[in-house]
C-alpha cells in the first residue's frame, strides 16, 4: 500500500495553506499520486468511482469546462479571465492547484477540446448526486454572464452543458433567471447596484425584491408557506458540508457557502419586506 504521497502531501499542504482544508487537499493530492492517476482526466475516469474519484473529477472538469463557457464566443475576454483569475483567489488555492486549475482551463478553452466526451464521463463519475451537478451547472453559468451578457454562442454551449448533466432546456432557462437575478441582488445588497442620482445612491427596494424572489424560483405572489419551502430546499441542496460528503471537492467549499449566504440574504429580504 503505497501512502508517502499522501503523507508528504498533507504535511505540505499545511504547510503551504496553513488549514487543514489545505491539509486535505494535499492529501487528496498525494493520494492522487500513491495511485499514479496524477490529474489526468482520462485516468480518473477508467479507475474507481470512489470519492477521490469524484473530487479530482469535479475540480478538473470544472476549469476545463469554464475555459470551454469563456472561449464561446470565440476569443476569451478580459471579463472571463478577470472571473477565472478572481474565483481562484476566492477559493484559496495553492501554488500547485492553482496551476493545475490554469492547465485544466487552458485545455479547455484548446480547439478540439471533447465537451461531450468530458461530460459523459463527468456524469457517470458523480451518479445521481444532483446536488453537485447543480453546482457545477451554477458555474459555468456564471463565467458566460461574468460579462453581464450572454451571447447565443454562450447559451448554446450551456443548453449542451446542461443537456448532458440530465437538464432540460426550461430548467437550464430558469436556472438563467435565478444566477442572474442572483448576481444583480448581489450587487445592490453591496450598493453597486443603485441607482445614481446627484451625489447620492438610492437604492431600489422593489427591484431587489423582484431579484429576491427570483434567487429562491418562485413567484412574488407566492404565500410565505411556499417562500420558506423553496429556502429550505435550496439550503438543502447547497450545503457546504452535505456537497463536501457527495464528493465536492474541499478547496471549493467557499463556492457553496457564498452561495447559501446569498440564498440566506434573498429569503430574509422577502420576510423583512412582507413584516
Amino acid at each position: 500500500m503505497h501512502i508517502w504521497g499522501k503523507i508528504l502531501g498533507f504535511l505540505f499542504g499545511f504547510m503551504l495553506s496553513k488549514n487543514l482544508f489545505g491539509a486535505l487537499l494535499g492529501l487528496w493530492l498525494g493520494h492522487l499520486f500513491d495511485r499514479g492517476r496524477g490529474f489526468n482526466f482520462n485516468g480518473i475516469a477508467g479507475g474507481k468511482e470512489d470519492e477521490i474519484s469524484r473530487q479530482a473529477a469535479f475540480f478538473y472538469t470544472t476549469f476545463s469546462v469554464m475555459g470551454h463557457v469563456a472561449k464561446a464566443k470565440g476569443q476569451v475576454t478580459s471579463h472571463e479571465i478577470a472571473f477565472t483569475s478572481a474565483y481562484m483567489d476566492k477559493l484559496g488555492l495553492s501554488s500547485d492547484l492553482r496551476k493545475q486549475a490554469q492547465d485544466a482551463f487552458r485545455e479547455g478553452k484548446s480547439s478540439g477540446f471533447p465537451l461531450k466526451d468530458r461530460l459523459v464521463k463527468f456524469k457517470r463519475l458523480m451518479g445521481n448526486r444532483h446536488d453537485l451537478l447543480l453546482m457545477f451547472l451554477e458555474i459555468q453559468i456564471q463565467v458566460a454572464f461574468s460579462d453581464g451578457e450572454l451571447d447565443d454562442a454562450e447559451r448554446s454551449v450551456l443548453h449542451t452543458i446542461a443537456k448532458f448533466l440530465g437538464y432540460s432546456a426550461s430548467e437550464l432557462d430558469n436556472l438563467l433567471e435565478m444566477i442572474i437575478a442572483g448576481t444583480n441582488f448581489h450587487q445592490q445588497q453591496s450598493g453597486r447596484g443603485y441607482r445614481q442620482q446627484g451625489a447620492g445612491s438610492i437604492p431600489s427596494s422593489g427591484q431587489q425584491l423582484t431579484n429576491a424572489y427570483k434567487v429562491l424560483g418562485v413567484d412574488k405572489n407566492s404565500p410565505m408557506p411556499v417562500i420558506k419551502k423553496a429556502y429550505r430546499k435550496l439550503m438543502s441542496q447547497h450545503h457546504p458540508d452535505k456537497l463536501i460528503a457527495k464528493g465536492l471537492p474541499p478547496a471549493m467549499m467557499e463556492s457553496a457557502k457564498e452561495k447559501t449566504q446569498e440564498i440566506q440574504a434573498a429569503y430574509e429580504f422577502i420576510v423583512k419586506q412582507n413584516n
